[in-house]
């Protein structure tokens, strides 16, 4: 009998978009005939509990609860009609469905408030006057997490939107207080789960059920499913993957983790998946399975053929989202940090430029796993064929490239593939801030419609980034922000504070970097995160260099990633946390640039020793690098408009050109001599990107002098050419 494959994400992930690894397993499947499905179990049971229905059976339960109510609790219950009453309509909304109750949810009153209300920011501050709809949704936002607390006080206390006790799968070096949790009976949650779980196994009745499980926040609600599964369709075979099992598992040794499950699969799940569908059909022995944890006579085995190989990325089809509810999702904005928005609104298709990481060297990263290590990167013209596919699948035309570290040439290539192809798609990724992004790149990035770009400028100190062999400088990030600011696309940083041996002064020193990228506008949006130790980065493979003590970690048979450490030569990194988040607020909202630092810790912390002009006089000073000759010329204008006319002056008389140059958002006009003019109108149109092949700068070099021209560096750098970026000639 043919195996079919039901591939699910369990609760919960994000309530906006699909997580896309279930998408990209069905598209691999599709290209070899093997039938699969797929659902995200977290968007279903939310909608479920979210609901009319959800809410009366939500409000009887708390009723019968034996649970003595907080007050803001009690405030919620006695509002239990007006939540009932909304809340078909708020999901609607959120859903984009109903953009007509903006308005009557921006002026408040509409919806039912409790505690989390209270919280609610200067709303005119934070989304202006135009803001209206990201207002609402924000509200929207704050009314959901009212009942989410409701929820947890009463109900199940391990609920959360994007994490399902979450506690319970971080540094769990042993299985034991998982296990004892799953003896439970189980909670009101997980009740909506099974029920959806039973409804799809009835709908498709696979002989696979294949969980990705990617954060901490999933492994509980898996280890449901399993055990349901177990339970009540022994014959089916249930399989964890996923980035939890990449980065924590590893290690696995507990044997009652295969009373859940019966095969647990390592990194990329391509060629898992194809030998346990092999397996299934008896085709193959249990011994010819690829990076699969079973167990066999009760101890817990890695079965890897290495006769078996991966796929190259090219191979593995594009990812598939069509039996997935995208229309169904929700937009939410929790915060009002600009990144943090793109994660929780709208609906953005999930896609790769390339596997792995092209840098691979960060200390803090998990460089020698496969996801980091092995770096393979697709061709442009691959990329916009998965990007046409995936938006006739799904109608939306956002994409989230996920990648690891997008690389700024293959960057380039995607972008002018989109713009020959005429192609309207929104697009934002994670980068490396590295000199490679040069002004006319980011033009050209932000033709093609990206948006935004998230890098780690970490820990904003030349030393640090050194000792973290990040490869890039201060100065380079903040020039680097410049040019992508000045294109209009948002910057956004990942900052770090407590690196091994990271000093007070540092801390200071890197928040005074960041509050000037913030003062000069080349930095919009930016979160910081302390730093943890993995077991697989640099850092967590040789302490000692990094001068940190190991307090436990990769001794455990269950969970083995995060090491508990201490920094016996760093400061005490804990103290700064709110300092350094109350401070970034601010900044992002353009309040208290000018506060002195040592305002925002009650405790007392050393002067900065950065120059307060610093960053100004970074970018002011910048050294020009001329563009490479091999650099790729693009005109994204139309075509040109030539005038010539006569000039005279002191009894002489000659010919210039005046061009006119249209571009989407200028029309810029330069005057050449009549020459160099008619040269140039008749060489634009051959540098745009739906030419067969892309000139060089040397190739228009090599025709302006075949033209009879001279002194071309002369005219290609002064002061008319240098403005014609803008129109949309450049150099990439």
């Amino acid at each position: 009998m043919a195996a079919k494959v039901f591939l699910a994400t369990p609760p919960f992930t994000q309530l906006n978009t699909p997580y896309p690894a279930t998408a990209y397993l069905k598209g691999f499947l599709n290209t070899k005939g093997i039938e699969s499905a797929q659902a995200d179990l977290g968007i279903d049971v939310i909608l479920a509990l979210f609901s009319e229905k959800g809410f009366r059976d939500l409000f009887s339960k708390v009723g019968h609860s034996e649970v003595e109510l907080s007050a803001n609790t009690k405030r919620i219950v006695s509002l239990k009609d007006q939540y009932i009453q909304t809340i078909d309509h708020v999901i609607s909304f959120l859903q984009g469905n109903n953009p007509t109750l903006a308005p009557l949810i921006a002026k408040r009153g509409y919806l039912p408030e409790a505690s989390r209300f209270n919280q609610a920011e200067d709303l005119h501050h934070a989304f202006g006057t135009m803001g209206t709809q990201d207002q609402a949704k924000h509200l929207a936002t704050l009314y959901l997490e009212d009942i989410s607390d409701l929820i947890k006080e009463c109900v199940d206390p391990h609920f959360g939107f994007s994490r399902y006790a979450e506690r319970l799968g971080r540094s769990a070096n042993s299985f034991d207080e998982l296990y004892e949790h799953l003896q439970q009976p189980i909670t009101y949650i997980d009740k909506i789960l099974i029920a959806t779980l039973s409804g799809y196994m009835e709908q498709h009745s696979p002989t696979i059920v294949a969980l990705s499980v990617p954060f901490p926040g999933n492994l509980y609600a898996a280890f449901r499913c399993g055990q349901w599964l177990k339970a009540n369709l022994p014959e089916v075979i249930v399989v964890m993957g996923g980035g939890f099992a990449n980065t924590e598992l590893r290690s696995l040794s507990d044997p009652r983790v295969f009373e859940f499950f019966d095969m647990i699969t390592l990194d990329d799940g391509e060629s898992p998946v194809e030998q346990i569908v092999a397996y299934s059909e008896g085709k193959i022995t249990v011994h010819e399975l690829k990076r699969t944890f079973v167990l066999q006579d009760g101890r817990v085995t890695f079965m890897d053929n290495k006769a078996c190989t991966d796929y190259k990325q090219g191979q593995v089809g594009t990812p598939d989202y069509s039996d997935l509810p995208i229309r169904k999702y929700i937009s939410a904005i929790e915060v009002t940090n600009p990144m943090h928005s793109l994660w929780s609104d709208g609906r953005w298709n999930k896609l790769t430029m390339a596997h792995g990481c092209y840098w691979g060297k960060c200390t803090f990263c998990d460089t020698s796993l496969d996801y980091i290590q092995r770096y393979e990167p697709l061709t442009a013209s691959v990329i916009c064929d998965r990007i046409e596919a995936i938006i006739e699948q799904t109608g939306e035309t956002g994409f989230h490239f996920v990648d690891e570290a997008a690389p700024p040439a293959l960057m380039r290539s995607v972008a002018l593939e989109i713009i020959k192809r005429k192609l309207t798609i929104s697009w934002w990724t994670n980068i490396r801030f590295e000199k490679s992004f040069t002004r006319d790149l980011c033009h050209l990035l932000k033709a093609s419609g990206c948006i935004a770009v998230s890098g780690g400028l970490e820990v904003a100190s030349d030393r640090l980034l050194q000792l973290i062999d990040k490869g890039i400088t201060v100065a380079q990030v903040a020039a680097v922000n410049r040019n992508f600011t000045e294109a209009g696309i948002m910057v956004h940083a990942y900052l770090m504070y407590g690196f091994p041996t990271q000093t007070a002064q540092e801390t200071i020193d890197s928040l005074e970097m960041v509050r000037q990228m913030f003062a000069m506008g080349v930095l919009q949006s930016a979160f910081w995160h302390q730093f943890a130790m993995t077991a697989h980065s640099p850092v967590g493979l040789n302490p000692d260099k990094y001068k940190v003590k190991i307090e436990s970690g990769t001794n455990g048979t269950f969970a083995n990633n995060d090491v508990v450490h201490s920094d016996p030569t760093g400061a005490e990194h804990e103290l700064f946390s709110d300092g350094l988040k109350k401070s970034l607020h601010n900044y992002m909202h353009g309040a208290c640039l000018d506060f002195p630092l040592h305002k925002w810790f009650d405790f007392k912390t050393p002067k900065t020793t950065i120059a307060p002009d610093h960053i100004k006089k970074i970018l002011n000073n910048e050294e020009y690098n001329p563009p490479k000759m091999t650099a790729r010329v693009v005109w994204l204008g139309s075509e040109p408009v030539a005038e010539i006319s006569t000039k005279s002056a002191k009894g002489e008389v000659w010919e210039i050109c005046a061009l006119t140059l249209y571009s989407r958002r200028y029309t810029t006009v330069v005057k050449l001599n009549k020459e160099q003019g008619l040269w140039l109108a008749g060489m634009l149109p051959k540098l745009a990107p739906s030419t067969v092949k892309l000139l060089t700068l040397q190739d228009v070099k090599d025709n302006y002098e075949a033209a009879g021209l001279e002194d071309f560096e002369l005219f290609w750098e002064n002061k008319p050419m240098n403005t014609l970026y803008k129109a949309g000639l450049l150099v990439v």
